[in-house]
């Protein structure tokens, strides 16, 4: 264990160069047994500060107040092409923390769209149609002009649980777990001032770079079939000529950020419709285009050049990929709406993960051989298996670590871990 650490110190570079010199004297010790399971993944993770990700600073972090209107936030984020943002309480004094919350542009746009279908005759999606968002913000100014602060009482505001630059990967991945956060705010410990952001899928490439260790291959070798996930046995969808109305209507109700889309007639996946779409209702849906714009229609609407844009450093770049890519409203990362990723319960959940990673999604549908969705895969239902057992926590040793206590004589009793000895 002490020449274990002893590599954690004195390799140098970011978390790729840790990860090799960690993961060769890992395969060594495993081979010759001296090391447990859980306390290789626990070193792992609680050697790697995130000081050292490289990119991690995404400089400037854009702000809402709580006296912020919805139109102007939406104005503000698309302008700056951001898809979240803090939220700051400026109708009091000062705190330790300036940051009360976090919110998604998604999410403000459709409890906009929703307060405009309660309130009129006509559809938001007729409305988008005849005069664009922009305009629907000016003709509607009584929901225009909601502060965010407001939108709490909807609870479209998310938990703000940051970390600090000097601390490691084990308090993200514990974060992400128990919170189900979509991110992890990063912040300087002396000044508390937010400099970054950690994603979930940026976490998911950690973990990848684990594969060929016995602790992580345990459990990420076995097939998908073995695992329960939450929504593995029900799938939100929507069919293809089903209109943008209805869609808009069902994502807003969806607690998972995506919808599939599938053709009525053969009920296989065609698509899908995720938040991180919407601001293609900003951006690429014509004026006075026709009322009826089906779900089909819409997920087809992507450039041809929707991939063009993409910064190859950011590709290459793991650190920046944890932060930036991922926290662009514009996202030439994400897989087109018409090429959903999908997986079967055959399939390990390494090849999950790793078709994940590789189509930069965040989530994947499970199907059957007719191509028809019978679950649905997300980030944290992968992340969830790698969570260590916490104090305070609903998660008692989720799968890896449940069976690595085991080994080594140890298990969870109301989120404590107990010794057998």
């Amino acid at each position: 264990m002490q020449q274990i650490k002893d590599v954690m110190k004195k390799s140098e570079g970011g978390v790729a160069q840790k990860k090799e010199s960690l993961v060769s004297t890992l395969k060594t010790q495993e081979n010759n047994q001296e090391i447990d399971s859980g306390s290789a993944l626990q070193l792992f993770l609680d050697n790697i500060l995130i000081s050292s990700i490289p990119g991690i600073k995404n400089s400037p972090v854009l702000e809402l107040k709580t006296g912020d209107s919805v139109r102007d936030a939406i104005h503000l984020m698309h302008e700056k092409n951001v898809c979240g943002a803090p939220i700051t309480d400026n109708t009091k004094g000062s705190f330790s923390d300036p940051y009360i919350g976090f919110i998604d542009f998604a999410s403000i746009v459709l409890w906009f769209f929703e307060e405009c279908e309660n309130c009129r005759s006509d559809t938001a999606a007729e409305e988008i149609g005849n005069y664009g968002v922009f305009d629907m913000l000016e003709q509607h100014p009584h929901i225009g002009q909601t502060k965010i602060g407001e939108l709490a009482k909807s609870f479209l505001w998310n938990s703000y649980f940051p970390v600090h630059l000097d601390e490691t990967l084990f308090h993200v991945l514990l974060l992400l777990s128990k919170h189900r956060l979509q991110v992890v705010p990063v912040i300087e410990r002396t000044s508390s001032k937010l400099i970054g952001f950690i994603s979930q899928h940026g976490v998911l490439l950690l973990l990848l770079q684990s594969s060929g260790l016995d602790w992580f291959d345990s459990i990420a070798d076995k097939p998908l079939s073995e695992f329960r996930f939450g929504n593995e046995e029900h799938v939100v969808h929507v069919y293809g000529d089903q209109s943008m109305t209805e869609a808009l209507h069902v994502l807003w109700k969806s607690q998972n950020g995506a919808v599939a889309v599938t053709d009525r007639k053969s009920k296989r996946v065609i698509g899908s419709i995720r938040k991180c779409d919407i601001y293609l209702l900003l951006e690429n849906l014509p004026r006075n285009i026709n009322r009826s714009l089906t779900v089909e229609e819409f997920i087809h609407m992507e450039n041809d050049d929707h991939k063009t844009g993409s910064d190859p450093t950011i590709e290459r770049d793991i650190g920046a990929l944890l932060s930036a890519g991922f926290l662009r409203l514009k996202n030439n990362f994400a897989p087109r709406m018409d090429s959903p990723v999908t997986n079967k319960k055959t399939e390990t959940l390494k090849q999950a993960m790793r078709n994940m990673a590789d189509t930069k999604s965040s989530f994947s549908f499970l199907v059957d051989e007719s191509n028809q969705a019978t679950g649905m895969l997300t980030l944290r239902d992968m992340i969830i298996h790698f969570a260590p057992p916490c104090i305070d926590s609903s998660i008692h040793g989720c799968g890896f670590f449940e069976s690595a206590l085991e080994q080594t004589g140890c298990h969870v009793k109301d989120g404590t871990i107990i010794s057998d000895n």
